[in-house]
């Protein structure tokens, strides 16, 4: 049964168009530019320019969203008040107030709200997760994730909102609360209004700390995230082969008398399942659509993502006002 619209078929969306159309449920794309006519053409379905077309075709009944992030609150509004569910790609939008709203919004009408967090979806994720869960690691001390790369370069959206939100959506799914405290750094390297590298640090009540490094100027692809906790450390790598994107490190310290020691013990790989985190994801969406469940993310796990983004962002625009205003004042002299 074709009933799922694809609203954007460039860079990502022509990923969700080769699943969608697998799985079967893929109607039709809405897309003005001529690459998604052709990705429209190989998938076997019809392509429209406007999304009036999609909020009038009754036949629709849930839409994906892979529009640039700018428009993700305005598409996302109009057709979740049509009365369709609705995936959409991250962020879920770039405030928190519109993306509170359309929580409201999905909730009043009773629909599906699901965020493109696509790593929630990685089995090596989801297996470490339930690492944590089983209490392998123990207490979660520390937490540091690293997404760099050297490709695509964004001049509509800085790297933090590019890249951070997978990382920033795996760490409050471990940590299963709200950072107390939010910093952030950044540099702009090719333009003024851009970063392109930012480091952000997370503070929780409980004492557990964290921090995500993200950067597209980097000579080497890099996709780690390390959770270390009091009994065991585990390291994510979604380079690695698949029999290596996740070990478990059985290392702890232990104290003799006020001498911390290091306690090292053998590494071991981690079994995950063999399956493409996009095909998860996307199914997971198309099993709410039909059963009504809360998606694992949600709208309100977007908010939650979309909130820790602003706070950094809050932070980058005062450092880069603090930092004209210094320049300023030393032209003045």
């Amino acid at each position: 049964m074709r009933d799922i619209a694809l609203i954007g078929a460039g860079y990502w969306g022509k990923n969700l168009a080769r699943v969608l159309s697998e799985a079967g449920r893929l109607a039709v794309i809405c897309d003005p530019g001529l690459p998604a006519a052709e990705v429209a053409a190989r998938h076997g379905v019809e392509r429209v320019d406007s999304l009036d077309q999609i909020l009038s075709d009754a036949s629709i009944r849930a839409a994906l969203v892979a529009t640039p992030a700018v428009t993700h609150y305005e598409v996302t509004r109009q057709l979740l008040e049509s009365g369709r569910d609705v995936f959409v790609e991250k962020p879920l939008s770039l405030r928190a107030h519109e993306a509170r709203h359309l929580c409201t919004i999905a909730e009043r009408e009773r629909r599906v709200l699901m965020v493109g967090h696509l790593l929630q979806y990685h089995p090596g994720y989801v297996r470490l997760r339930q690492l944590a869960a089983d209490g392998r690691l123990g207490k979660l001390q520390y937490v540091y994730s690293h997404r760099l790369n050297f490709g695509r370069i964004r001049t509509e959206e800085n790297i933090l909102w590019s890249f951070a939100p997978h990382d920033i959506s795996m760490i409050l799914g471990l940590a299963g609360q709200l950072p107390v405290r939010v910093g952030a750094i950044g540099h702009h390297s090719l333009s003024g209004d851009v970063a392109d590298v930012t480091t952000t640090h997370f503070e929780f009540a409980d004492g557990l700390r964290a921090h995500v490094f993200v950067s597209w100027l980097h000579p080497s692809k890099e996709q780690r995230l390390v959770v270390v906790g009091d009994r065991g450390m585990a390291v994510f790598d979604d380079t690695q082969p698949l029999a290596e994107k996740l070990i478990f490190y059985p290392y702890k310290v232990e104290w003799e008398g006020s001498a911390p020691q290091s306690i090292k013990g053998t590494p071991e790989p981690i079994e995950i399942d063999d399956a493409e985190p996009l095909r998860l994801e996307v199914e997971h969406f198309l099993e709410r659509v039909e059963d009504r469940k809360t998606p694992r993310t949600d709208g309100e796990e977007g908010l939650r993502v979309i909130e820790v983004l602003n706070a950094a962002q809050a932070d980058l625009d005062a450092a880069r006002a603090a930092h004209a205003l210094a320049e300023a004042s030393r032209d003045r002299r």
